[in-house]
């Protein structure tokens, strides 16, 4: 079949590179007791090379070929156990035991072995030719038998135990030779005791002969695929098991319910392929699937096909399918719908599912609107885009801040004793910072007295809190009596700078800085050098005004210091513009 026009060709220059290998996994399966191997049999699977292939492909997450994944429990189970029932056309073998029961004018029941000349010896009447006959036939000699001696009598006969079996494997098997298997065994769990993975056998095509003759050719992928037994007879003394060679092999992996190497049969489609893996999950983006193939092309090539209008392409040997996922990249933030939660002084505080052109106006009075208390100068809106965002930089900014420290340590030329001393306390320091994580907040654009909120579009998994009007202006670092004071509307920064006993003379006087309510960062430094001292201590305080004043940074006690104020502006909340006006 043609690639549809709809298919985008993309060819690859070079060939994607491997993963590691996957671990090798070892199990240990003890045979049946009696005949070869009885000694515990030794199965190392290790990946093939397109499983290798496929793995790389799936981000380095290991992709088995169907049936051929290590479950040492699921293969013991079914090693050690036959048939629980006896099929109608299975015929008695010597050593097999058959229970007889009779009853009306006469009553018995008799467990029966066949011998060796294939007869059952019924008491007070004599032998029965049992050896190849079913159960079915085996019941009609019995009665046949039983009147020549008795009128009017029942009976039934019923198999009890079958003896083990000597069966031969051939072909593509790690090791073909015979085996000896339980009574009743089927040739699906005879399969079980065979390791083909490893030796490139098949699990589709795997024949049953007898007496030179082929009587079934066995798919196991129907029961591992449709939980259908198929034709799956009872095994016999003497047949012989033949596992063919693997056939070709497609990799589906992405969004569907079972990611795996799936052999495939003659002509078999995509559709066919997406059956076997279980069909789309429930994320999967079931309008196209993404086909890599590298079979009879020179290079590697990406069809991009359309489902279900090309449900029916051909597979090739080889193909890596790959179904998108909806969640794999980022959609529109404006087409679905927003769940937010909101806190603080609002009526009906909670979770909110709100429309796509939500604001954040529009959640507050989803949540029934403020209260009394609400300043909304100082409302929260907290982002994880933004927080991812911000935890990039602050990271970077943690190495700027490290190898600046650094480069301090040494050029103060300390002894060795304060140079170990301040090298430590620094790496306590950078612990402290590593911990802390930004929240993600967005700084909004209010006043003071601002009576309504922005029209500021939300995105999913937004948090909005609203919190009480504050009645204070902290002033905390290296001054001489940090606190907090109550706020008055007439005062200036310089003037509860001034009530705090002003900064020290270690203190890094043109680094003052203000975090405000909302989030928003005035420094000091935004003005000039004392000119901008002086523009800072002249603005008027507002409620919930946090001034810090740092220590030099060229000071044996920088480091402790700096303890002080990463302490404090862990508990403030500050955002990412606190952290860069520090630097």
């Amino acid at each position: 079949m043609p690639v549809p026009a709809a298919a985008a060709d993309m060819p690859i220059p070079a060939a994607r590179s491997l993963a590691p290998p996957v671990a090798t996994t070892v199990l240990t399966i003890p045979a049946a007791p009696g005949g070869p191997g009885a000694s515990p049999v030794r199965v190392e699977r290790s990946p093939t090379d397109f499983e290798r292939l496929a793995t790389a492909a799936n981000a380095g997450r290991p992709l088995w070929r169907l049936g051929t994944e290590p479950r040492a429990d699921e293969r013991l189970h079914e090693a050690t156990e036959g048939s629980s029932t006896v099929p109608p056309d299975y015929p008695l073998h010597a050593g097999d035991e058959v229970l007889v029961h009779v009853w009306g004018s006469v009553e018995g029941e008799w467990r029966l072995r066949v011998d060796r000349s294939g007869r059952i010896v019924l008491p007070r009447v004599g032998p029965v030719a049992a050896g190849g006959n079913t159960v079915g036939e085996l019941t009609q000699r019995v009665r046949e038998r039983l009147r020549t001696v008795f009128r009017g009598f029942e009976l039934s006969v019923a198999v009890t135990e079958a003896v083990a079996v000597r069966v031969r494997v051939t072909g593509f098997v790690a090791e073909p030779g015979d085996r000896v298997l339980p009574g009743l065994t089927t040739l699906s769990r005879a399969l079980s005791r065979v390791d083909v993975a490893s030796a490139g056998g098949s699990l589709r095509r795997v024949g049953l002969r007898r007496a030179g003759r082929e009587i079934a050719v066995f798919d196991r992928y129907a029961l591992l695929a449709r939980g259908v037994a198929g034709d799956d007879p009872v095994l016999l003394p003497g047949d012989v098991i033949h596992v063919d060679p693997v056939g070709p092999q497609v990799a589906v992996m992405g969004a569907v319910n079972r990611p795996a190497v799936f052999e495939t049969l003659p002509a078999q489609t995509l559709a066919d392929a997406l059956t076997l893996a279980g069909g789309f999950s429930a994320v999967a983006d079931g309008d196209r699937i993404e086909v890599e193939r590298r079979r009879g092309e020179p290079f590697a090539r990406i069809l991009q096909l359309r489902w279900p209008d090309d449900a029916g392409h051909p597979l090739a040997d080889g193909d890596l399918l790959r179904v998108p996922s909806r969640t794999e990249a980022t959609g529109p933030t404006l087409l679905g719908r927003k769940r937010v939660r909101v806190e603080g002084e609002v009526l009906r505080p909670g979770d909110y599912v709100l429309d796509p052109q939500a604001t954040l106006a529009d959640a507050v009075a989803a949540a029934g609107g403020t209260t009394g208390a609400a300043f909304l100068f100082g409302t929260e809106l907290r982002r994880e885009r933004v927080r991812l965002l911000q935890e990039a930089n602050y990271l970077r900014a943690l190495q700027e801040l490290e190898t600046e420290a650094a480069r301090l340590a040494t050029s103060r030329g300390a002894t060795a004793d304060a140079s170990r001393g301040q090298e430590a306390a620094l790496r306590d320091l950078m612990t402290r910072l590593r911990a802390r994580r930004p929240e993600g907040r967005l700084v909004l654009d209010l006043t003071p007295a601002a009576s309504e909120l922005p029209a500021l579009l939300l995105e999913d998994g937004d948090f909005v809190r609203v919190p009480p009007r504050s009645q204070s202006v902290g002033v905390f670092g290296t001054v001489f009596n940090a606190g907090s004071f109550v706020h008055d509307g007439r005062q200036r920064l310089g003037d509860y700078l001034a009530r705090a006993g002003g900064p020290t003379a270690a203190a890094a006087a043109d680094s003052i800085f203000v975090v405000r309510a909302n989030g928003s960062v005035l420094s000091a430094r935004q003005g000039g050098w004392w000119s901008g001292r002086t523009q800072f201590e002249a603005e008027p305080a507002l409620p919930g005004d946090t001034v810090f004043v740092p220590e030099r940074l060229d000071r044996v006690t920088f480091v402790q210091g700096a303890k002080d104020w990463t302490q404090i502006l862990y508990q403030l909340g500050v955002g990412l513009a606190a952290l860069l006006t520090i630097r």
